[in-house]
């Protein structure tokens, strides 16, 4: 099969299409024929390496952690799926490979693609749509009233994030452009803060929980909006001792991760506010629970671009741009 891979981590280097075999479908696994796949910051940092001593992938390495696509063989031991399913996922860590024609995933990590949407459309939604449901149905419980701030909300998390906070029952502020503002309204922001005139952390006040996407700069000015024992969740780092634990890293690396968070976690205590990382999970039964959201209209994905397989890197530099509203999803078939 085709594959675009990296033989070495490398912000600079563009991926290379090759041939590559075809994956070893295990006996709980499902082959899935790629429709689309979708970029994520994720595929980024992998590449970049920024994420290396947590997740230690050896090369040539598939990168990709979105697909769409249709089963086209099952294992011995599957029994909620069938060749001919059409299905979406987020692939495993060391699992990965969704820029290629086919991948090979554990069926505890797929689900049935929504039917009201375009294979394209489905590619788009797990890894971003997983992400806000650990943040704001698992770790954060998030309740109806609760006033939750979402940094970036036209970009993949933030436009998803939206969406699901207000079905959640919350009351939402973000931060786009200008440009972006009619786009957030129609998802359902409530309060809008262009970020290039204004400074969120002097309009917003008393909030419960933060989603934060951005740099520690911004991390630590969210910190200062929210009411005691209110939350922030971080999805871009630092990591925290909890994380580490949860994944079971080793003692050398549980200390370099306390290092790296001891200041974010000393400025959260001194206001009385709680700091938790969050990197998100595959789950296929997580995923079935948001496909009945879209199938119901709870939630729509936003894409911005689509490009065609062979185009895959120019892709890449398009989401690293910044410019993207929503995903930017690869059609491989």
């Amino acid at each position: 099969m085709k594959a675009f891979t990296i033989n070495r981590y490398s912000k600079e280097d563009k991926l290379q299409l090759v041939e590559v075999p075809e994956p070893i479908v295990k006996e709980n696994d499902v082959l899935v024929k790629i429709h689309s796949a979708s970029i994520n910051q994720l595929d980024a940092k992998i590449k970049s390496g920024e994420f290396k001593l947590l997740l230690p992938y050896k090369f040539p390495l598939i990168l990709g952690h979105d697909v769409a696509g249709i089963i086209t063989k099952v294992g011995s031991k599957v029994s909620r799926f069938k060749v001919g399913d059409e299905v979406f996922a987020r692939p495993a860590d060391f699992r990965i490979g969704t820029f290629a024609e086919y991948i090979a995933i554990n069926e505890s990590d797929v689900a049935l693609k929504p039917a009201t949407i375009s294979m394209e459309e489905a590619a788009s939604i797990p890894l971003v749509a997983l992400t806000v449901w650990q943040a704001f149905v698992e770790k954060a419980k998030l309740q109806k009233g609760q006033k939750v701030f979402i940094q970036a909300g036209s970009g993949g998390v933030g436009t998803i994030a939206i969406q699901l906070a207000k079905h959640l029952g919350a009351t939402v502020a973000t931060t786009t452009s200008a440009s972006n503002f009619e786009l957030v309204k129609s998802l359902g922001a409530d309060v809008v803060i262009d970020y290039r005139k204004e400074d969120f952390e002097n309009v917003l006040i008393d909030y419960d929980l933060v989603l934060n996407s951005q740099d520690v700069k911004t991390l630590e000015k969210s910190l200062n909006i929210l009411k005691e024992r209110g939350k922030v969740i971080s999805i871009s780092g630092p990591p925290d001792t909890a994380f580490a634990k949860e994944i079971g890293l080793s003692w050398l690396m549980k200390t370099v991760i306390f290092f790296l968070s001891r200041k974010v976690k000393n400025q959260a205590k001194k206001l009385d506010v709680d700091y938790s990382f969050l990197f998100m999970q595959a789950n296929g039964k997580q995923l079935a629970q948001i496909s009945s959201l879209i199938e119901t209209g709870v939630i729509r994905p936003v894409i911005d671009k689509v490009f065609p397989f062979e185009q895959t890197n120019e892709a890449f530099s398009y989401v690293g741009s910044g410019r993207a509203k929503g995903k930017v999803v690869i059609k491989v078939q």
